[in-house]
Protein backbone atom coordinates (compact mmCIF):
# COMPACT_ATOMS: atom_id res chain seq x y z
CA UNK A 1 0.00 0.00 0.00
CA UNK A 2 1.49 3.44 -1.39
CA UNK A 3 2.61 5.68 1.72
CA UNK A 4 0.27 8.69 2.34
CA UNK A 5 2.73 11.88 2.57
CA UNK A 6 -0.35 14.27 2.66
CA UNK A 7 -2.54 13.01 5.40
CA UNK A 8 -5.97 15.42 5.94
CA UNK A 9 -6.28 16.25 9.90
CA UNK A 10 -9.49 13.47 10.16
CA UNK A 11 -6.90 10.79 9.18
CA UNK A 12 -4.13 12.42 11.97
CA UNK A 13 -6.94 12.39 14.27
CA UNK A 14 -8.27 9.19 13.89
CA UNK A 15 -4.29 7.66 14.09
CA UNK A 16 -3.22 9.72 17.42
CA UNK A 17 -6.56 8.16 18.63
CA UNK A 18 -5.73 4.33 17.99
CA UNK A 19 -1.97 4.74 19.17
CA UNK A 20 -3.42 6.28 22.41
CA UNK A 21 -6.30 3.51 22.50
CA UNK A 22 -3.38 0.69 22.41
CA UNK A 23 -1.27 2.46 24.62
CA UNK A 24 -3.53 2.85 27.35
CA UNK A 25 -3.97 -0.85 27.02
CA UNK A 26 -0.43 -1.25 27.22
CA UNK A 27 -0.48 -3.75 24.12
CA UNK A 28 2.31 -3.71 21.66
CA UNK A 29 2.54 -3.55 18.05
CA UNK A 30 2.85 -7.26 17.42
CA UNK A 31 -0.21 -7.62 19.77
CA UNK A 32 -2.21 -4.94 17.50
CA UNK A 33 -1.00 -6.62 14.14
CA UNK A 34 -2.03 -10.19 15.40
CA UNK A 35 -5.35 -8.97 15.80
CA UNK A 36 -5.30 -7.94 12.15
CA UNK A 37 -2.84 -10.89 11.16
CA UNK A 38 -0.46 -8.18 9.84
CA UNK A 39 2.83 -7.38 9.90
CA UNK A 40 3.74 -4.63 12.73
CA UNK A 41 4.67 -2.27 10.53
CA UNK A 42 1.21 -1.55 8.93
CA UNK A 43 0.32 -0.87 12.36
CA UNK A 44 2.61 1.35 12.38
CA UNK A 45 1.90 2.88 9.60
CA UNK A 46 -1.66 3.24 10.60
CA UNK A 47 -0.84 5.08 13.90
CA UNK A 48 1.40 7.47 11.87
CA UNK A 49 -1.54 8.18 9.28
CA UNK A 50 0.41 7.06 6.34
CA UNK A 51 -1.46 4.68 5.77
CA UNK A 52 -5.52 4.25 5.67
CA UNK A 53 -7.44 1.86 7.59
CA UNK A 54 -10.14 -0.61 6.17
CA UNK A 55 -13.60 -0.47 8.46
CA UNK A 56 -13.34 -4.29 8.84
CA UNK A 57 -9.97 -3.61 10.54
CA UNK A 58 -10.83 -1.23 12.46
CA UNK A 59 -13.51 -2.84 14.04
CA UNK A 60 -11.04 -5.36 15.07
CA UNK A 61 -8.48 -3.04 16.65
CA UNK A 62 -11.63 -1.13 18.37
CA UNK A 63 -12.60 -4.88 19.93
CA UNK A 64 -9.15 -5.61 20.97
CA UNK A 65 -8.85 -2.15 22.80
CA UNK A 66 -12.51 -2.14 24.49
CA UNK A 67 -14.12 -0.05 22.85
CA UNK A 68 -17.29 -1.23 22.91
CA UNK A 69 -19.67 2.50 23.36
CA UNK A 70 -21.46 2.40 20.02
CA UNK A 71 -21.47 6.12 19.82
CA UNK A 72 -18.22 6.14 19.74
CA UNK A 73 -17.29 3.57 17.41
CA UNK A 74 -19.55 5.06 15.09
CA UNK A 75 -17.89 8.39 15.46
CA UNK A 76 -14.43 6.52 14.76
CA UNK A 77 -15.58 4.86 11.71
CA UNK A 78 -17.28 8.24 10.33
CA UNK A 79 -13.85 9.27 11.24
CA UNK A 80 -12.63 6.75 8.58
CA UNK A 81 -14.78 6.91 6.37
CA UNK A 82 -14.18 10.82 5.78
CA UNK A 83 -10.73 11.44 6.09
CA UNK A 84 -9.74 11.60 2.06
CA UNK A 85 -12.71 14.33 2.36
CA UNK A 86 -11.40 17.99 1.68
CA UNK A 87 -13.07 20.53 3.58
CA UNK A 88 -14.34 23.98 2.38
CA UNK A 89 -10.79 25.83 3.24
CA UNK A 90 -9.03 23.41 0.60
CA UNK A 91 -10.01 25.73 -1.92
CA UNK A 92 -7.93 28.56 -0.46
CA UNK A 93 -4.99 26.23 0.17
CA UNK A 94 -2.98 28.96 -2.37
CA UNK A 95 -3.70 31.50 0.54
CA UNK A 96 -3.70 29.56 4.21
CA UNK A 97 -0.49 28.60 5.43
CA UNK A 98 -0.93 24.61 6.33
CA UNK A 99 -0.98 25.14 10.22
CA UNK A 100 -3.67 27.94 9.33
CA UNK A 101 -5.81 25.30 7.25
CA UNK A 102 -5.31 22.63 9.62
CA UNK A 103 -6.71 25.13 12.64
CA UNK A 104 -9.54 25.06 10.42
CA UNK A 105 -10.18 21.72 9.96
CA UNK A 106 -9.97 20.97 13.78
CA UNK A 107 -12.66 23.87 14.19
CA UNK A 108 -14.93 22.07 12.05
CA UNK A 109 -15.27 18.62 13.78
CA UNK A 110 -15.13 20.15 17.02
CA UNK A 111 -17.76 19.87 19.80
CA UNK A 112 -16.44 22.98 22.01
CA UNK A 113 -14.22 25.55 21.95
CA UNK A 114 -12.21 27.24 25.15
CA UNK A 115 -10.63 30.54 24.40
CA UNK A 116 -8.62 33.16 25.75
CA UNK A 117 -8.28 36.47 23.60
CA UNK A 118 -5.89 38.98 25.09
CA UNK A 119 -5.35 40.81 22.06
CA UNK A 120 -7.65 40.52 19.68
CA UNK A 121 -11.50 39.49 18.74
CA UNK A 122 -11.75 35.51 18.74
CA UNK A 123 -11.82 35.26 14.71
CA UNK A 124 -14.92 33.55 14.70
CA UNK A 125 -16.91 36.72 16.52
CA UNK A 126 -15.34 39.69 13.96
CA UNK A 127 -17.02 41.52 11.48
CA UNK A 128 -15.58 41.98 7.63
CA UNK A 129 -14.39 44.96 8.76
CA UNK A 130 -12.75 44.29 12.06
CA UNK A 131 -11.38 41.49 9.90
CA UNK A 132 -9.98 43.67 7.30
CA UNK A 133 -8.32 46.20 9.46
CA UNK A 134 -6.61 42.96 11.47
CA UNK A 135 -5.36 41.26 8.19
CA UNK A 136 -3.70 45.01 6.79
CA UNK A 137 -2.36 45.38 9.90
CA UNK A 138 -0.50 41.91 10.43
CA UNK A 139 -0.01 41.56 6.53
CA UNK A 140 2.23 44.77 5.81
CA UNK A 141 2.08 44.33 1.80
CA UNK A 142 -1.20 42.23 0.99
CA UNK A 143 -2.50 43.10 -1.58
CA UNK A 144 -6.55 43.93 -1.40
CA UNK A 145 -7.08 40.54 -2.85
CA UNK A 146 -5.36 39.01 -0.02
CA UNK A 147 -7.27 41.02 2.27
CA UNK A 148 -10.93 40.15 0.77
CA UNK A 149 -9.82 36.27 0.68
CA UNK A 150 -8.61 36.23 4.53
CA UNK A 151 -11.79 37.82 4.88
CA UNK A 152 -14.09 35.67 3.22
CA UNK A 153 -12.45 32.63 5.08
CA UNK A 154 -12.94 34.06 8.43
CA UNK A 155 -16.64 34.51 7.58
CA UNK A 156 -16.96 31.04 6.37
CA UNK A 157 -15.43 29.84 9.18
CA UNK A 158 -18.25 31.25 11.89
CA UNK A 159 -20.83 28.42 9.89
CA UNK A 160 -19.30 26.31 12.60
CA UNK A 161 -21.65 28.44 14.93
CA UNK A 162 -25.36 27.96 13.37
CA UNK A 163 -24.95 24.33 11.97
CA UNK A 164 -27.01 22.03 12.78
CA UNK A 165 -25.35 20.99 16.19
CA UNK A 166 -23.17 24.18 16.47
CA UNK A 167 -19.82 24.69 17.90
CA UNK A 168 -20.07 25.54 21.90
CA UNK A 169 -17.86 28.64 22.10
CA UNK A 170 -16.56 30.03 25.10
CA UNK A 171 -14.41 33.09 25.32
CA UNK A 172 -12.29 35.05 28.02
CA UNK A 173 -12.16 38.32 26.90
CA UNK A 174 -9.06 40.69 28.00
CA UNK A 175 -11.46 44.39 28.59
CA UNK A 176 -8.08 45.52 26.94
CA UNK A 177 -9.27 44.30 23.79
CA UNK A 178 -12.49 46.25 24.02
CA UNK A 179 -10.84 49.41 24.28
CA UNK A 180 -7.87 49.09 21.26
CA UNK A 181 -8.88 51.03 18.09
CA UNK A 182 -8.71 48.38 15.45
CA UNK A 183 -9.95 50.10 12.29
CA UNK A 184 -11.31 53.55 14.19
CA UNK A 185 -13.91 54.35 16.34
CA UNK A 186 -16.87 53.31 13.67
CA UNK A 187 -15.68 49.76 12.88
CA UNK A 188 -14.80 49.09 16.83
CA UNK A 189 -18.43 50.52 17.29
CA UNK A 190 -20.08 47.47 15.02
CA UNK A 191 -17.83 44.87 16.20
CA UNK A 192 -18.64 45.74 19.50
CA UNK A 193 -22.76 45.79 18.42
CA UNK A 194 -21.77 42.37 17.20
CA UNK A 195 -20.51 41.10 20.33
CA UNK A 196 -23.60 41.91 21.86
CA UNK A 197 -25.48 40.16 19.70
CA UNK A 198 -23.26 37.08 19.68
CA UNK A 199 -23.33 36.97 23.77
CA UNK A 200 -27.06 36.20 22.99
CA UNK A 201 -26.97 32.98 21.08
CA UNK A 202 -27.01 29.84 23.71
CA UNK A 203 -24.13 28.26 22.28
CA UNK A 204 -22.06 31.48 22.33
CA UNK A 205 -20.61 32.71 25.96
CA UNK A 206 -18.32 35.55 26.52
CA UNK A 207 -16.79 36.88 29.60
CA UNK A 208 -15.09 39.83 30.05
CA UNK A 209 -11.61 39.81 32.25
CA UNK A 210 -10.89 42.85 33.76
CA UNK A 211 -7.65 44.98 32.80
CA UNK A 212 -6.84 44.39 37.28
CA UNK A 213 -6.98 41.49 37.14
CA UNK A 214 -3.37 39.43 38.01
CA UNK A 215 -3.86 36.57 36.30
CA UNK A 216 -2.75 38.71 32.82
CA UNK A 217 0.25 37.92 34.19
CA UNK A 218 0.27 34.44 33.23
CA UNK A 219 -1.11 35.11 29.84
CA UNK A 220 1.04 35.54 26.72
CA UNK A 221 -1.06 35.53 24.16
CA UNK A 222 -4.23 34.02 21.71
CA UNK A 223 -4.76 29.86 23.64
CA UNK A 224 -7.71 28.05 22.39
CA UNK A 225 -8.56 24.46 23.52
CA UNK A 226 -10.53 22.53 21.01
CA UNK A 227 -12.62 19.61 22.11
CA UNK A 228 -14.26 16.89 20.28
CA UNK A 229 -17.37 14.78 20.38
CA UNK A 230 -15.50 11.16 20.68
CA UNK A 231 -14.30 10.62 24.18
CA UNK A 232 -11.95 8.37 23.22
CA UNK A 233 -10.12 11.89 21.55
CA UNK A 234 -8.03 14.20 23.47
CA UNK A 235 -8.52 17.97 23.50
CA UNK A 236 -5.98 19.82 21.11
CA UNK A 237 -4.88 23.40 21.72
CA UNK A 238 -3.54 26.41 20.04
CA UNK A 239 -1.10 29.18 21.81
CA UNK A 240 0.00 32.08 19.12
CA UNK A 241 3.15 34.38 19.50
CA UNK A 242 4.11 36.63 17.10
CA UNK A 243 7.05 34.63 15.55
CA UNK A 244 5.01 31.16 15.82
CA UNK A 245 1.76 29.44 16.19
CA UNK A 246 1.93 26.03 18.80
CA UNK A 247 -0.42 23.02 18.22
CA UNK A 248 -0.47 21.11 21.25
CA UNK A 249 -1.96 17.22 21.29
CA UNK A 250 0.02 15.88 24.54
CA UNK A 251 -2.79 15.45 26.99
CA UNK A 252 -0.77 17.15 30.18
CA UNK A 253 0.55 19.81 27.93
CA UNK A 254 -3.59 20.42 26.72
CA UNK A 255 -4.80 20.32 30.43
CA UNK A 256 -2.17 23.04 31.50
CA UNK A 257 -3.95 25.12 29.21
CA UNK A 258 -7.71 24.33 29.99
CA UNK A 259 -6.67 24.76 33.47
CA UNK A 260 -5.49 28.21 32.54
CA UNK A 261 -8.75 29.12 31.09
CA UNK A 262 -10.90 27.65 33.74
CA UNK A 263 -8.73 30.57 36.23
CA UNK A 264 -9.00 33.37 33.61
CA UNK A 265 -12.88 32.48 33.42
CA UNK A 266 -12.90 32.34 37.50
CA UNK A 267 -11.54 36.34 37.29
CA UNK A 268 -13.85 37.26 34.60
CA UNK A 269 -16.63 39.56 34.80
CA UNK A 270 -20.18 37.16 34.04
CA UNK A 271 -21.70 37.11 30.79
CA UNK A 272 -24.54 39.65 32.24
CA UNK A 273 -21.97 42.04 33.52
CA UNK A 274 -19.60 41.39 30.32
CA UNK A 275 -22.41 42.03 28.14
CA UNK A 276 -23.14 45.40 30.09
CA UNK A 277 -19.32 46.92 29.76
CA UNK A 278 -18.97 45.90 26.15
CA UNK A 279 -22.52 48.24 25.38
CA UNK A 280 -20.93 51.16 28.00
CA UNK A 281 -17.82 50.41 25.79
CA UNK A 282 -19.36 50.68 22.57
CA UNK A 283 -21.60 53.61 23.57
CA UNK A 284 -18.19 55.75 24.13
CA UNK A 285 -16.72 54.95 20.85
CA UNK A 286 -20.09 56.39 19.43
CA UNK A 287 -19.54 59.80 21.25
CA UNK A 288 -16.07 59.61 20.47
CA UNK A 289 -16.93 59.28 16.75
CA UNK A 290 -19.65 61.75 16.97
CA UNK A 291 -17.05 64.49 18.48
CA UNK A 292 -14.61 63.54 15.51
CA UNK A 293 -17.07 64.19 12.95
CA UNK A 294 -18.91 67.09 14.20
CA UNK A 295 -17.26 70.54 12.59
CA UNK A 296 -15.43 72.66 14.51
CA UNK A 297 -17.97 75.96 15.50
CA UNK A 298 -15.81 77.99 17.68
Amino acid sequence: MPVNRNPTVRQRRLARTLKELRTAKRLTLAQAAQQLACAESKISRIEAAQSGIRIVDLRLLLDLYGVHDPSVRGGLEALSREGRLRGWWDRYSETLSPLYADYIALEADASDAYSIQTLLVPGLLQTEDYTRAVVRAQIEDATPEQVETLTKVRQERRSVLTREVPLRLWVVLSESVLKHQIGGPSVMRDQLGSLVVASGQPNISIQVLPEASEIHAALFGPVVVLSFPETTETDVAYVDSLLSTLYIEEPDEVLKYATLFRRALAESLSRTESVALIERIAKRNGLDHDEQSSPDCR
